[in-house]
């Protein structure tokens, strides 16, 4: 009997085609902002009133805000090329026009100036905000700061999103984002505004968008609103939020010792008569000696009391006679300001919560250059030099970005921090090694004194003195004796703890091992 064969069936299955999988293009994460279902306007969690009135009676908060304020915007606002490259005509125009923007951005005071304002309420409030002016092209030609932080209130990001452009070398991209309202409010009148990059018509009275086809005079067009925040609260957080018990303390804390002048203990000694009492002559001598013993007319002088007795008697028995004994009552007077330690304590506190050394705000004087130098650079590099760059990024990314400025941007000018000891050091080095050309010596001496140095034009000013000087005949590279020369140099900057320079001995003497044998 013949086995049946096993059937085989082949089935093709063919790709079904779908829909190509896309990217969403808006952001889906959930924020706190979502929380708000009572209205779309977010009540600040803090009476800002109450943090600047804090800022005014604070004996510290004032001088550190300052210090951000003149150190962040106080040097000036620059423009500078964003390549190092040669000049052409097209950057020059652009450079020139630049500069020309951001001096005009506000006529009544310099454009810094609004900077330092904005970075003054920032470190007050939490937040500030800058009123933005475009023209019909939409672009930027006007800001103003917003003087009364607290009167502005805002939205939660609000349905829908809206596509808005932006500008990133030369390429122009869309972004989708929902934007908020402002309205600022005082004497019972409001104005209301529209988030800056918001491409929608607002009504400035009434706070509505205009629907397609509207038309709306320019005068009630609203502007727009940049806020500057600290931290990820809808109104921003100051940074020293974490010492506002201390900040309050130390005024309750001033205001006991100066209600000590007032109401404080001033009676310097106390009179006591044991049985009898003053008699009315020599109450009324008493009182004109304390109120006249001021001055050099009370020198020498000297006062009398008499006493009767309790009973009225003229006579005075043995254990009868009143006593009269003169108690001092200055050592339970208040020597000096009370709470010394805890006003210290604060004060270090606030100043820490700002990362400011005691030499920006005015209160130390135990200091030299080295510490001086030091406090320097490193409040520098951890404080204003990265507020310096998240401000400037706002300004070229945000405020300028519809300008599309491709060769140069705008920066904030910082103060030289170098120190001329450690400079000297590396060029002596590098001068001993050879490696030293006119025209870099000519750029160090002439930054040292706040000008620009033009390089000399002939071949010879690039070119590394002691090769000058070797090329022309005048005398050989002698390396055995610069290796010498470097070597003691290096134990020398060993004995001082000098790691930095050493390493940089150690790598030119190295350099120098391998030119000799080259050359050999």
């Amino acid at each position: 009997m013949a086995k049946a064969k096993a059937r085989q069936q082949v089935c093709i299955i063919k790709e079904q085609l779908q829909a190509p999988i896309e990217k969403a293009d808006t952001s889906v994460q959930l924020s706190e902002h979502e929380a708000y279902n009572a209205g779309d306007w977010i009540t600040p969690p803090n009476d800002l009133r109450g943090l600047r009135n804090l800022v005014k009676n604070s004996t510290i908060l004032p001088q550190c805000i300052r210090a951000y304020k003149n150190n962040i915007a106080g040097f000036g606002i620059g423009i500078r090329y964003i390549e190092d490259t040669d000049e052409t005509p097209e950057m020059a125009e652009e450079f020139s026009r630049a500069q020309e923007i951001i001096e005009l951005l506000n006529i009544e005071q310099d454009t810094k100036e609004v900077f330092e304002d904005i970075v003054e309420a920032r470190e007050t409030y939490g937040i500030s905000y800058l009123e933005v002016i475009r023209n019909l092209a939409g672009e930027v030609v006007q800001i103003d700061f917003i003087k009364d932080t607290p009167s502005i209130q805002k939205t939660k990001p609000l349905e829908p999103y809206k596509t808005s452009i932006y500008y990133h070398h030369g390429q122009q991209l869309e972004r989708k984002k929902r934007y908020c309202k402002y309205k600022q409010t005082i004497g019972g009148k409001t104005v209301y505004f529209r988030e800056f990059g918001d491409p929608r018509i607002m009504d400035s009275r009434d706070g509505k968008y205009l629907e397609e086809g509207e038309i709306i005079e320019l005068e009630y067009q609203a502007n727009e609103i940049m806020e500057f925040a600290i931290g990820t609260e809808p109104y921003g957080e100051v940074r020293w939020i974490g010492q506002v018990l201390g900040v309050d303390g130390s005024r309750k804390a001033e205001s006991l010792n100066n209600n000590y002048f007032e109401n404080g203990r001033h009676t310097p000694l106390m009179i006591m008569i044991k049985g009898g009492t003053l008699t009315d002559d020599s109450f009324e001598k008493l009182q004109n000696y304390m109120n006249e013993i001021k001055g050099a007319a009370g020198q020498h002088a000297f006062i009398i009391l008499e006493t009767e007795s309790t009973d009225g008697r003229a006579d005075f028995e043995q254990q009868d006679k009143p006593e009269i004994e003169v108690k001092d009552l200055a050592n339970i007077l208040q020597k000096d300001e009370l709470f010394q330690d805890y006003l210290d304590n604060n004060r270090r506190k606030v100043q820490s919560s700002f990362q400011l050394p005691d030499l920006y705000v005015g209160y130390t004087t135990d200091f030299n250059r080295a510490t001086a130098q030091t406090a320097q650079e490193v409040t520098e590099k951890q404080v204003f030099q990265p507020e310096r760059k998240s401000l400037a990024w706002a300004i070229n990314n945000r405020l300028l970005n519809d300008y599309q400025f491709k060769y140069v941007e705008a920066y904030f000018l910082e103060p030289d921090i170098s120190n001329p000891d450690d400079l000297y050091k590396l060029l002596t080095v590098c001068n001993n090694a050879g490696g030293l050309s006119p025209n870099k010596a000519k750029q160090i001496i002439y930054e040292a004194y706040g000008e620009v140095a033009e390089d000399y034009p002939e071949e010879w000013g690039d070119l590394p003195l002691a090769y000058s000087k070797a090329q022309s005949g005048g005398m050989g590279l002698d390396f055995g004796t610069l290796t010498m020369s470097l070597q003691k140099q290096i134990e020398k900057a060993a004995g001082n703890h000098n790691e930095a320079v050493v390493a940089v001995m150690k790598e030119v003497k190295r350099l120098l091992l391998k030119m000799d044998k080259e050359v050999l």
